[in-house]
């Protein structure tokens, strides 16, 4: 006998507690780790499609109810007018289900004011596209960004920033990492079509010849081979950071990295960068993170994978404290940074970020590259890497840093793709572009 369906007022009434959460600071992963395993999937379903259009739901509860409502009862407002909206995701359940169950939801929370908030939705109903056209008017509606956000982009990118906005408010794709240890990529897309799960090379199979895109996204249990190591789960701009640093992409003037080579990731968790360095390479790598608990995460990749390399929990900036005294011949820095090019993965990250956030990210950001810069062999090569689309985390991050160790001489590698902006019209460096997140790579090489 089948589990019996989940009321889809639990799952608003989740839902509505995973968007509070992230209104005051707190990670939506670490929210949807405390509901119910039978709850999880419908509250993640709907956290994420309210989180895409919170910015107009926040304008609207402030156009429709002058005073903002106890906090149990707007947290459920919120979320309903964010899955009522007419954005370009259509709505997930039929308009009057949604009022009727979020109705549910507020009386189990606060019954005296069921009807207030079933009066709010059936007005926005009645009057969504009047209503929906004066939330426009202001940029957190019409963009679905938090007006600092909006600002940074339209400062950076003046001409994509409406597209960039636009992209990270759409279902990302799956894109999958064939270990070529254990298979060929040829033989992962047959295994993929004889369990009924459509599959295609990316057409920038030349920058990321280990990849894949699944026509739809499935539970990793679906993938064959997954729990054998044959494949893992990573984004198509992620995927050029093991090519890059071990130079064996599409970019000119980058020769091949030895056999052998000793190689630091310094910012290795959750280890899927580690991981495609060794499917690709032999080498002498060591595998660092600050964070003992997220060291674990790739460990455990690399049993699953079939791999090995050396882990330890330290923090890259003081390598007093753990550095041997041998020299690299290539570091990847994928620094920590304020993740605004995965939003679409993760859409609560712009509603967790702050402007303020920036500069203490670029700091750290500049403190990891001041640490690690010494600790690079004659000869050797550093592969900045941020998550990020703000020029202050890439570009001008590295021209700032180019500055601080000009006595050095380093040379900073011409043709590399610089910012992956995820747009189609990008194509002259990314030309599957709208399939890969945003990213920043820099690579820079020691005289």
């Amino acid at each position: 006998m089948s589990a019996p369906a989940v009321p889809l007022s639990r799952l608003l009434d989740a839902a509505a507690d995973a968007v509070a959460a992230v209104r005051a600071g707190r990670s939506l992963t670490d929210q949807l780790a405390r509901v119910p395993d039978a709850l999880r999937p419908g509250t993640q379903a709907l956290a994420f499609h309210a989180l895409r259009h919170l910015g107009a739901a926040l304008v609207l509860r402030a156009q429709l109810v002058a005073k903002p409502p106890p906090p149990p009862v707007e947290a459920v407002l919120v979320t309903a007018l964010a899955l009522l909206w007419p954005g370009e995701l259509a709505p997930p359940y039929a308009d009057h289900t949604l009022v009727d169950q979020a109705v549910v939801a507020v009386r189990r929370r606060v019954p005296a004011a069921a009807g207030f908030v079933n009066a709010v939705l059936r007005r926005f109903v009645r009057e969504r596209e009047a209503l929906a056209a004066v939330a426009r008017l202001q940029p957190q509606a019409l963009f679905q960004h938090p007006p600092w956000w909006i600002k940074q982009l339209q400062a950076d990118w003046p001409a994509q920033a409406a597209d960039l906005m636009a992209a990270a408010n759409r279902h990302p794709p799956m894109a999958l990492r064939v270990n070529t240890r254990k298979t060929t990529v040829a033989d992962y897309l047959q295994q993929l079509g004889d369990a009924g799960l459509a599959a295609r090379r990316p057409e920038d199979a030349l920058a990321t010849p280990q990849a894949l895109l699944l026509d739809r996204p499935c539970p990793v249990t679906a993938l064959p081979g997954f729990d054998q190591g044959l494949v893992s789960v990573q984004d198509l701009s992620a995927q050029r950071a093991a090519l890059l640093l071990l130079g064996l992409g599409p970019e000119p003037g980058l020769a091949a990295l030895p056999a052998g080579a000793r190689v630091l990731d310094a910012c290795a968790a959750p280890g899927g960068k580690t991981a495609h360095l060794a499917e690709l390479a032999d080498l002498d790598l060591l595998a660092l993170d600050s964070d003992a608990q997220r060291l674990k995460r790739v460990a455990d990749n690399q049993q699953r994978l079939g791999l090995s390399a050396q882990l330890l929990a330290a923090d890259a900036r003081d390598p007093a404290a753990w550095w041997d005294g041998r020299r690299f011949d290539a570091i990847l820095l994928d620094a920590p940074c304020s993740a605004s090019g995965i939003v679409r993965r993760h859409p609560d990250v712009r509603w967790l970020r702050r402007a303020s956030d920036l500069p203490a990210l670029a700091a750290t950001q500049m403190a990891l590259l001041l640490a690690l810069w010494p600790l690079l062999a004659p000869g050797g090569r550093l592969l900045y890497a941020t998550c990020s689309l703000f020029k202050s985390e890439g570009g001008g991050q590295i021209d700032a840093f180019l500055q601080r160790i000009a006595a050095d001489r380093p040379q900073h590698m011409p043709g590399l793709p610089g910012h992956l902006l995820g747009l189609p019209d990008n194509q002259a460096v990314q030309p599957d572009a709208a399939c890969g997140d945003g990213f920043f790579y820099a690579l820079i090489t020691r005289r």
